[in-house]
This record gives structure tokens, C-alpha cells and sequence, in this order.
């Protein structure tokens, strides 16, 4: 990769490594977004394998950067407050990559690409948006499902099957063979069914 990309990248990792919040890694008490990141990225490889672009790596690295920002808690709780929310950091994320990129060297037609794939252009249509997309559910899945399964358990059906339809074939095969506990397994089996 470029000089500029690693340049990008140390940032992007740097603005994440502020997060407060905190996930065990392995063990270790870490950022939250930072290892998110980290963990989309791998995703990415598994995904697009080794001719994934710089751009791609890029907004899977920045897809959520800086995201404690702009709590879920600034607006109302409905279905109205929940979209506005993830425009607003949809937007919030692509805006703080490309700064990033450009500062960086990347021309404004990389950026826009950057954009492009934060903001989910053509999913479906586009592989890299659909690898991006895919990588952050498969991310949730390993990391937020089990804790977010019991604080939603109203509404997780609902969440599965709407998470599934956006993933690709290739994707949900991945999702399939994730580590799980058992009562994890059978929320997700049911709502598959169902």
C-alpha cells in the first residue's frame, strides 16, 4: 500500500483509539471503534481478498470513525429520530475519512469514492459497497448480536431479517459459520426460518 494510505490509516486509527468506550479484545480492555475497524478491515480481505482498494480498506477503516460523537441519545426515540441519526453519521463519518485522505495526498476523486461507499451508494449493485456492507454486519454479529439480543429482544427478529436481506450470498455464508453461544444460534436459526 502507499505511503499516503498508511499515512490515512495511522489517523483514522489514531481518531478511533479516543473512543471511551471499551471492548474486551482478547483480553485486553480497547476503543471500541478502534477495534471495530480493525475487525471490518479483516473482514474486508476475507471478503474482497487481496485486490480490495485503497479506497475500500479506507472507509472500512473509517466507516464508524469518531461515532461516540454523536450519540443515539441526541435524538427522539423513534423511527423517525433513528434514521435522521444514521443519515447524520453517515455523513459525519465520510466527511471526517476524507479530510483525513485529502491531508493525506488523495485526490478529491478518491475522496468522493471514499464517500461513495460510506454513504452505501448502489448496495447491491456495487461489490465494494456490498463488501463494506457486508463487513459491518458481520462485525455486529461477532461483537454486539448477543448483548444487543437482550436489550432488543422485542425487536432482534425484526433486525436479523433486515441485516440478512443486505448481506450478500457470500456474506451470510460467513455469518453462518461465526462462534455463537448456543441461545445466540437459536435466535438467529429462528429468525431465518421464520
Amino acid at each position: 500500500m502507499s505511503d499516503k494510505f498508511n499515512q490515512a490509516i495511522e489517523k483514522i486509527d489514531a481518531a478511533n483509539a479516543n473512543d471511551p468506550n471499551l471492548m474486551d479484545d482478547g483480553g485486553q480492555m480497547r476503543p471500541l471503534e478502534l477495534v471495530h475497524a480493525e475487525r471490518r478491515t479483516e473482514w474486508i480481505y476475507k471478503l474482497a481478498g487481496a485486490e480490495a482498494s485503497e479506497e475500500l480498506l479506507l472507509a472500512a477503516r473509517g466507516q464508524h470513525i469518531r461515532r461516540w460523537e454523536i450519540p443515539r441519545d441526541a435524538y427522539p426515540r423513534d423511527r423517525a429520530g433513528y434514521l435522521k441519526w444514521r443519515n447524520d453519521l453517515k455523513i459525519f463519518h465520510a466527511e471526517k475519512t476524507t479530510d483525513i485522505m485529502k491531508a493525506a495526498g488523495y485526490s478529491d476523486e478518491a475522496a468522493d469514492r471514499v464517500t461513495s461507499l460510506i454513504l452505501k451508494k448502489r448496495l447491491k449493485l456495487d461489490s465494494e459497497v456490498q463488501a463494506l456492507e457486508d463487513s459491518l454486519c458481520l462485525v455486529f454479529l461477532e461483537t454486539q448480536f448477543s448483548e444487543f439480543a437482550k436489550k432488543e429482544a422485542d425487536k432482534i427478529t425484526d433486525i436479523l431479517r433486515k441485516t440478512w436481506r443486505k448481506m450478500s450470498p457470500e456474506g451470510q455464508q460467513f455469518a453462518l459459520q461465526l462462534p455463537m453461544r448456543e441461545d445466540d444460534r437459536k435466535v438467529v436459526e429462528a429468525a431465518l426460518a421464520g
